[in-house]
């Protein structure tokens, strides 16, 4: 890659010239990354013959505390080696529609919707609500927002799946036992690199009036877009903005993301995990179960990864969850 970045001629193709620097860069950051690893361990073999022979316990606790910033940090690159395709680094769309359980299932969506916009303000991950579809009574039917950040896509899409919450209902005045579905869906987002032809004959817009929380959600104007894409029958929405262009804009965007996964998977079998979990939203296709009653527990059911702070999970801290799914 070195060599062709100096080859002459290079910039005779912008587009290629700058796919090149990028892929140099990448490479150069693991290379230089792994030579300072590797000095760490090498620095810290030796100090450790020394403080053995010299009895030096103080020196010991102090290498046993680099071990764990210096194995904390190898388990990132390992983790970041699963998130090696194309899209992993992109910025992603996700959309949350709730299932099975009427009332129950719509408060249990805008629990999950919180919980995704909590972690992504751990990861530094900027989130925006694009469409957000109120609940009948409480919560949301559906909700779509973009995120981004540094590998996005790599790590939203272990969401992707169906989430089951079991708990005392707070909408029976019985106080029964209820089990609630929503299911997740994450998008790689399109960017400059790639190119999604639409024909505008295939499509069919319309507009309507933004509804939901006001100012706390979306705008209540009269400025909401929704494309049907004929072909496919995909339909995006949007009604976040003020002026209808905006919103356009962003559907056409979305609509571009939903067509590009839908490519990926139609090319590439290694991808089809994206579309694995599109199943009813109810018994029997969770990937994950949030018990609230008469235990608590929430359990990964694809890596069996499970802990009984709920609360910690609920509150955006999901990130064990995430990195099991990758690695396992």
């Amino acid at each position: 890659m070195e060599r062709e970045s100096l080859r002459e001629g290079l910039w005779n193709d912008p587009e290629k010239a700058t796919d090149i620097l990028r892929e140099k860069s990448r490479l150069t950051d693991i290379i230089e990354k792994w030579k300072k690893q590797k000095n760490n361990i090498d620095d810290l073999a030796i100090l450790t013959e020394m403080a053995i022979e010299e009895q030096d316990d103080r020196a010991q606790l102090e290498i046993s505390g680099e071990l764990e910033r210096l194995h904390a940090a190898i388990r990132d690159d390992e983790l970041r080696m699963m998130l090696g395709s194309e899209q992993d680094s992109m910025n992603a769309i996700m959309s949350i529609h709730a299932g099975a359980g009427g009332t129950e299932a719509q408060d249990w969506a805008e629990m999950l919707l919180r919980m995704y916009l909590r972690w992504a303000e751990r990861r530094g991950f900027k989130a925006t609500i694009i469409d957000y579809l109120p609940g009948d009574e409480a919560g949301v039917k559906s909700v779509t927002w973009t995120l981004q950040g540094e590998y996005a896509y790599g790590y939203a899409k272990a969401e992707i799946g169906i989430h089951r919450l079991v708990r005392i209902s707070p909408f029976d005045a019985g106080a029964r036992r209820h089990t609630s579905f929503a299911s997740v869906f994450v998008y790689p987002e399109v960017d400059d690199r790639i190119v999604v032809e639409i024909d505008e004959k295939d499509l069919r817009i319309d507009t309507y009036r933004s509804s939901g929380a006001g100012g706390q959600h979306v705008n209540k104007t009269d400025s909401a877009v929704r494309i049907t894409h004929l072909p496919t029958g995909i339909v995006v929405q949007c009604q976040n903005e003020r002026s209808q262009h905006k919103n356009k804009g962003m559907a056409m965007k979305y609509l571009k993301s939903r067509l590009y996964e839908l490519k990926l998977r139609e090319q590439n079998a290694k991808l089809r995990e994206i579309n694995k979990t599109k199943k009813d939203i109810a018994w029997g296709s969770q990937i994950r179960s949030y018990v609230l009653h008469p235990y608590k527990m929430i359990k990964d059911h694809r890596t069996n990864v499970e802990t009984g702070n709920v609360n910690r999970v609920l509150d955006g801290d999901i990130d064990e969850f995430i990195e099991a799914y990758l690695l396992h």
